[in-house]
């Protein structure tokens, strides 16, 4: 049983770590990424539907997306929905494509990005010291069941203790990485 909880637990971990790193991979740094559009939804027929579902998304060039819908009719509606988007970019619609130039990253913005950066890993850490919590009080159960010694108990939390630790410094390397990232001018 003590096994399951170090497996729950690590899986866990890696989920939060691949949470993190697509969320990442989302940040813009200073070349144009397909992935930068994953989060925009179009309405289509009444529903909203991913932007990838309706339109195909390339990069022409280094600084510039190129997103040529499946259909026609949505050309408006997918513009629509870029221009709301958080991202504050501006597409040029030339009747088939749908271009959409991105512009230098400020140092302002660059700061922003680093926040949006830590926010996100401040996040993952949050999902691992869950799944801390959780595998913690799987083992305070184990012990009131008496399936589990004391001193079994807590050789057991402190490697729980030791495997959030090691997720935690994984997250804050993931997170120093892109923020380098992002700062490369």
């Amino acid at each position: 049983m003590e096994a399951e909880v170090f497996t729950e637990l690590e899986s866990a971990s890696e989920k939060a770590i691949e949470a993190l790193r697509r969320e990442l991979a989302r940040l813009r740094t200073g070349r144009a990424n397909a992935s930068l559009l994953d989060n925009i939804r179009v309405e289509y027929y009444g529903a909203l539907t991913p932007l990838k579902q309706v339109a195909s998304i390339s990069v022409p060039e280094p600084r510039m997306l190129s997103v040529k819908p499946f259909d026609r009719a949505l050309i408006k509606a997918i513009e629509r929905a870029v221009t709301e988007s958080e991202f504050g970019l501006n597409p040029q619609n030339d009747g088939e494509i749908i271009r959409i130039p991105l512009p230098m990253l400020t140092e302002e913005r660059r700061k922003d990005l680093v926040k949006l950066a830590r926010k996100f890993g401040e996040e993952a850490k949050i999902a691992i010291r869950k799944a801390r919590h959780d595998a913690r009080n799987v083992l305070d159960a184990l012990q009131k069941d008496s399936s589990l010694s004391e001193d079994d108990c807590d050789r057991a939390k402190k490697r729980v203790d030791e495997a959030i630790q090691s997720s935690t410094t994984k997250v804050d390397e993931v997170v120093a990485a892109k923020e380098k990232d992002i700062l490369v001018v």
